[in-house]
């Protein structure tokens, strides 16, 4: 159900949710591609799997239809007829039914390596005695035996209503799989390998969304939300009001399907608490008099797309875009989720990590600990561990800020010092922000007190300064050395 009927009734909860997107689009694929594929069978034979499970036994039936789909005869039409019978017969089966299927037909569409080899001892040969004609011959033959038969395969289903949509949803299944087999990880990455051309930066539009945006559009934003999810259309209206903004990127091939998107308020100064940016009841701030554009989630639509970034691209337009609309924003930042930290905070406490509680940060706590318990207890690190766990510092001023000072002290160590073996900042959001540019501006203590922002990150939460003056060389620094650009506040906490 869309916005459409609703009358007074703002709150929508299950259909919203990624699951029954999910099934939505399943449901389209079939109806869409149902004339086609009955018009396949007369081509490829059985229509589809009568066992969900994909047995044995259909495998032949299967091989056929692959190798049809590949020989290609009968013109485009007929192409696209295969592969919807192709898809329709894959949307029926069970998931262990999908893993056969995908097992099969990277079977049936590897490489020839006997052939390719050939063609590269032949290019080899070419190189060697450097005739210009004889070296492109060689090396166009050589392009030809490596070009992979999956690949072309895959391929057509760009032809077909939502095709692109389909391969994207098959290859989240395969990333999901492709711990069990490699195969499954084989598949996936020469999906990636096909979107990465398919994705140009060039061809991707950027649209704002609005509350008159069509309903399945904004139906599918609050389901694919994934920083801080929509509870209702009354919130979800709010993050679309006159004094925030909201952008997309879409492909011309999935036009109500958003690739990425990301949630700006206009502000004056950093924000810093994300109950307060998100207060229905707040009073409307007025984009004309703004100065600082703050965004506060940012969130990749389509898991199939992982590991092709789009982010960096999408905040700069939406810089540019809003520096043009409203000279008057300069700054532009973020407000965003530390969602590791807790973690790594947690495994630090029971490794025994050096000066885990300065002096004075041990002074304070043990004083809180005794105001509240009656007794003096010394603060260790299982009492920082103790109070953590339990809570109790929420609603204990005193606590809470004889808290504040070790948790943010250890969060921007962890922000700043914490890698991952390739010299990557550990925690992904940082990595994101950090790779396209990013400053680490200031800690906001006290920022997300939803049960998810106290259990990620106690609380705790970033700005991150996309200053564009510097933005080329803090990604070169980050990129190249793993160099943290920190504003001297940041600093300091170290």
């Amino acid at each position: 159900m869309g916005l459409a009927g609703q009358g007074g009734r703002a709150r929508k909860s299950s259909a919203m949710s990624e699951a029954r997107t999910g099934q939505r689009i399943v449901a389209r694929l079939k109806e869409a591609w149902r004339g086609l594929s009955t018009s396949a069978r007369a081509v490829v034979g059985a229509p589809r799997a009568e066992n969900p499970d994909l047995p044995d036994d259909e495998f032949p039936a299967l091989r056929t239809r692959i190798a049809d789909c590949l020989e290609g005869r009968g013109g485009e039409t007929r192409a696209r007829a295969r592969a919807a019978e192709l898809g329709q017969l894959y949307l029926g089966l069970s998931t262990e039914g999908r893993k056969r299927f995908m097992r099969l037909l990277a079977a049936e569409t590897e490489i020839d390596r006997t052939a390719a080899a050939a063609a590269a001892r032949a290019a080899i040969s070419a190189w060697e005695g450097g005739e210009a004609k004889s070296i492109a011959k060689a090396e166009r033959a050589l392009r030809r035996s490596i070009d992979s038969p999956r690949g072309r395969l895959l391929a057509q289903f760009t032809a077909l209503s939502d095709g692109v949509k389909f391969l994207i949803d098959r290859r989240a299944e395969l990333l999901d799989w492709s711990r069990e087999d490699p195969v499954f990880a084989s598949i996936a990455e020469e999906l990636r390998e096909l979107f990465v051309a398919w994705f140009d930066l060039g061809f991707l539009e950027l649209e704002r969304i609005t509350w008159e945006s069509p309903a399945i559009l904004l139906e599918r934003l609050a389901a694919y939300e994934a920083v801080h999810a929509v509870r209702d259309w009354a919130d979800l209206k709010n993050r679309l009001d006159g004094d925030r903004r909201f952008f997309a990127f879409f492909h011309p091939r999935m036009p109500l399907e958003p690739l990425i998107f990301v949630e700006v308020a206009l502000v004056n100064g950093l924000a810093d608490n994300v109950q307060a940016l998100l207060d229905e009841k707040a009073p409307l701030g007025d984009p004309a008099a703004a100065d600082t554009a703050i965004f506060y989630s940012i969130s990749n639509a389509q898991r199939g797309l992982a590991g092709i970034s789009f982010g960096g691209f999408l905040i700069k337009r939406v810089a540019q875009t809003l520096g043009a609309e409203y000279p008057n924003i300069r700054t532009f930042a973020t407000l965003s989720p530390i969602p590791g930290f807790r973690s790594w905070l947690e495994a630090r406490i029971s490794e025994g990590m050096p000066k885990l509680l300065l002096a004075g940060e041990r002074k304070a706590l043990t004083a809180a600990l005794a105001a509240r318990g009656g007794k003096s207890v010394a603060a260790s690190k299982g009492e920082l561990k103790r109070a953590l766990a339990s809570g109790a510092w929420l609603d204990d001023p005193v606590l809470s800020d004889a808290m504040k000072a070790p948790l943010s002290r250890l969060c921007v160590r962890y922000l700043v010092e914490a890698k991952r073996p390739d010299g990557r900042a550990l925690d992904p959001v940082a990595h994101f922000h950090l790779s396209n540019g990013a400053r680490v501006e200031r800690l906001n203590w006290r920022a997300d007190t939803s049960t998810k922002g106290i259990r990620q990150s106690a609380g705790l939460m970033v700005n991150y300064l996309y200053r564009l003056a510097d933005i080329e060389a803090n990604h070169e620094a980050y990129a190249a050395d793993g160099k943290v650009a920190a504003s001297s506040a940041i600093k300091s906490l170290l």
